[in-house]
């Protein structure tokens, strides 16, 4: 079943801390990577998973160069999931204007 990308944006945007920019940041640059692994899966639907390359009098077969492609950006997105601090669900980040006591130390 295909994934709604707006969906997973929103999925995504709430288990952060909307605020910092940098956990913002990741959760762009993350559906943009789901968005061209689509394209890509697209590209290999399409033309196949495997391409005839033409040389002259050469004619030999090799993997569709998306696959690699695939491969690559199925590596950053899985490195950006494991960087993402997500929120505990129930919890969230301290605002700027929740008072702190003595007893939060412990």
């Amino acid at each position: 079943m295909p994934v709604n990308i707006s969906k997973l944006q929103k999925q995504l945007m709430s288990r952060i801390d909307t605020d910092d920019l940098v956990e913002v940041e990741k959760v762009e640059r993350y559906i943009s990577l789901v968005k061209l692994n689509k394209q890509l899966d697209k590209d290999i639907k399409r033309e196949g998973a495997t391409v005839v390359t033409e040389n002259g009098s050469q004619r030999f077969v090799k993997s569709h160069p998306a696959v690699t492609d695939k491969m690559k950006v199925n590596a950053q997105l899985l490195a950006i999931e494991k960087s993402f601090n997500f929120i505990s669900e129930g919890t969230h980040p301290p605002s700027k204007e929740e008072k702190y006591s003595e007893a939060d130390l412990i």
